[in-house]
């Protein structure tokens, strides 16, 4: 008798992590990486099997970034940046392309208020000479966790429980409790920053580090800020509820209604670089994505400007069917070792062909506006009308070469294949200096909404302890306000 055909509903309740194949998994907490900062290996197959899972979880609503809205426009170079890039598109002031933004919530479903404290998602697609570039963001610079390897089992804590379809925080401040850096993005989600007025009043971050190359192959980090020219407004909780309860679209409507009335929507683009011979220099790593670098140290330094000067003409041909990926990038433009970007660099593209099938970017709104060449035939819904006889390189009857050779980094990669966290964490002082910047009032509003969350009755006693000990190395005094709120003896 077949062992297997009757298995016990207990014999999918493991003691230990395994892949689907039942193989054990001994850390499924940090990504296998060359040395301890990376970059990461595709072998990892734990990694790629358990993204690639979470990839095809929701048909056809995205994952992640299911609420959004777009919409069109032009960038425009206003500042001198080919000393540090060899990017096209940022070659000389005044050079313009055209692109698509979209702006998005990030756990909620397609048809949830966008009132709602969350998360916001700002994706740039520019259509350039050499092929389309994603820079895909967030309204807030940092991100809950640093390894892709945690990227599946964050956002199921943030979404509904599966038993009872309600999000609760008790299941994020669970997971979480693991994460200790996680808390300067609570910064900002338990921040005003949390629930943004509307699109056109919110900030936009690259999230993660990535490379400027230039002609001579010299190689600085980047970290990428868009500060929108009306500046930034946010929503508290009373008029949030107002809003919300008449309007669960006000913020697609405003985006909308600006620009048909001619008020078109404007970012400036800032960056930061960092030599990385400097790297050494500071107490944090600059390619974690749970920390934020000095502005006062790595100054912001203006690059261009964005435009959204055109509403999409259908919503689900040029926003539902709009794929981005960070994989997605240009000559003079590259990847770090980033370990959360990494994985996404696998896990959008991925996504995307689970989504809306392997040629997506033949999709209008995905496809490139620059020529473009590959012998990759066929395939679920291939449109494109071909009629060459030759669908292989290389060929003596096909005269279509490699392009020009152009820089990419140079660093070299060396060390022992490992499973480890970073060296060097910084989880807890960017958070207090965040929190002694505000005003007395905004400090209150943050300790009411931690107390409020920490207050849950499935918070147990530890949760909250290790939380509040979390937020007293941010922040004595925070800690002791939370702590004297919910009546916990702070434990530092």
């Amino acid at each position: 008798m077949d062992p297997y055909q009757h298995r016990p509903s207990s014999a999918f309740n493991s003691p230990f992590w395994t892949t689907n194949f039942g193989a054990p998994v001994w850390n499924n907490d940090s990504s296998l990486t060359v040395g301890t900062r990376g970059p990461i290996l595709l072998e990892d197959y734990h990694l790629v099997e358990k993204i690639a899972n979470f990839d095809r979880e929701r048909i056809p609503e995205r994952v992640v970034h299911a609420r959004g809205a777009s919409a069109k426009g032009f960038f425009e170079v206003t500042h001198e940046v080919s000393h540090l890039t060899c990017a096209d598109f940022l070659r000389a002031p005044g050079v313009q392309t055209p692109v698509i933004v979209r702006f998005s919530t990030v756990i909620h479903e397609r048809g949830s208020p966008e009132t709602i404290r969350d998360p916001r998602g700002f994706a740039v697609k520019f259509y350039t000479r050499e092929g389309n570039y994603d820079m895909v963001g967030n309204n807030f610079p940092v991100f809950f966790i640093r390894d892709a390897m945690k990227f599946p089992d964050v956002i199921h804590a943030f979404k509904p429980n599966p038993k009872s379809h309600i999000q609760e925080y008790w299941r994020v401040l669970d997971f979480l409790s693991y994460a200790p850096e996680s808390l300067l993005t609570f910064a900002f989600l338990f921040d005003d920053v949390g629930v943004p007025t509307d699109y056109r009043h919110m900030e936009g971050f690259g999230v993660h580090t990535f490379t400027l190359i230039n002609k001579a192959g010299k190689v600085q980090y980047v970290k990428f800020h868009w500060k929108p020219t009306c500046g930034v407004k946010c929503l508290l909780e009373e008029e949030a509820i107002r809003v919300g309860g008449t309007n669960h679209s006000h913020a697609t409507q405003d985006l909308y209604d600006s620009i048909a009335a001619g008020n078109y929507p404007e970012w400036k683009l800032y960056i930061q670089t960092m030599d990385p011979d400097h790297e050494d220099q500071f107490d944090f790593d600059p390619l974690d994505t749970t920390t934020t670098w000095p502005e006062d140290i790595l100054p912001l330094q203006p690059v261009g400007r964005l435009v959204l000067n055109k509403n999409v003409d259908n919503y689900f041909a040029e926003t539902e069917q709009l794929a981005m990926d960070p994989a997605h990038v240009v000559p003079g433009i590259y990847f770090s070792n980033d370990k959360m970007l990494q994985g996404r660099i696998f896990a959008y593209g991925d996504t995307q062909r689970h989504r809306l099938g392997p040629n997506y970017l033949q999709l209008p709104v995905n496809a490139p506006k620059c020529a473009h060449h590959n012998n990759h035939y066929e395939g679920f819904m291939n449109f494109m009308h071909r009629n060459e006889e030759v669908d292989y390189f290389p060929s003596r009857h096909d005269n279509v070469r490699h392009a020009e050779r152009f820089p990419i980094t140079p660093t070299i990669c060396a060390g022992r294949r490992e499973k480890r966290v970073i060296e060097k964490e910084n989880n807890f002082k960017p958070t207090g200096e965040r929190y002694r910047s505000w005003a007395p009032d905004r400090q209150e509003r943050f300790v009411r909404r931690w107390v409020e969350v920490l207050s849950n009755p499935r918070v147990t006693h530890e949760i909250r302890s290790i939380w509040i000990s979390y937020l007293s190395q941010a922040d004595r005094s925070l800690g002791e306000k939370i702590a004297s709120h919910l009546n916990v003896r702070p434990s530092i």
